[in-house]
């Protein structure tokens, strides 16, 4: 199960950390994160569910489109560090996801490949499925994924 924690230090800053489990800590994704976040949205084989590996706008756009759901929603993908390194490896989150007829709230990552098959992704995933259940109280919460994956 996930902890929440206060904070840590990393780049020499106190950084506001959402979620905390064994080897990783999740916290907001910021405009200081767009070079780490290339290095997935730009990868053609971390996108193939999306078809194409972004260009710059897409994932300049990306990135907003995260800051706004913080706005919004009060949550989104959130950046994932490997504690051990301090590194960005990923994005896990919880976004509101059109699905058919209505609004689901989703559980959606997405990693570096260098940091596949490590468990990564299901322990992120599973501390964000239990802060929705848990701190936001969500009844539901769904996993939506591509037929191209």
């Amino acid at each position: 199960m996930a902890k929440t924690m206060g904070a840590v230090m990393g780049d020499n800053m106190e950084e506001e950390i959402i979620l905390e489990t064994e080897r990783l800590a999740l916290r907001r994704l910021r405009r200081a994160d767009y070079a780490d976040l290339c290095l997935m949205l730009k990868d053609e084989e971390v996108m193939y569910a999306y078809e194409h590996a972004f260009e710059d706008w897409e994932a300049a756009d990306w990135l907003d489109r995260q800051l706004m759901r913080y706005e919004k929603y009060g949550f989104g993908l959130w950046a994932v560090i490997l504690k051990e390194t301090g590194e960005l490896i990923g994005q896990c989150g919880l976004t509101m996801q059109e699905a058919g007829e209505r609004e689901v709230l989703e559980v959606g990552y997405l990693f570096r490949k260098d940091f596949w098959h490590c468990g990564y992704a299901l322990e992120a995933a599973a501390a964000c499925r239990d802060y929705a259940f848990e701190k936001l109280g969500a009844e539901e919460v769904y996993s939506i994924i591509r037929d191209t994956n």
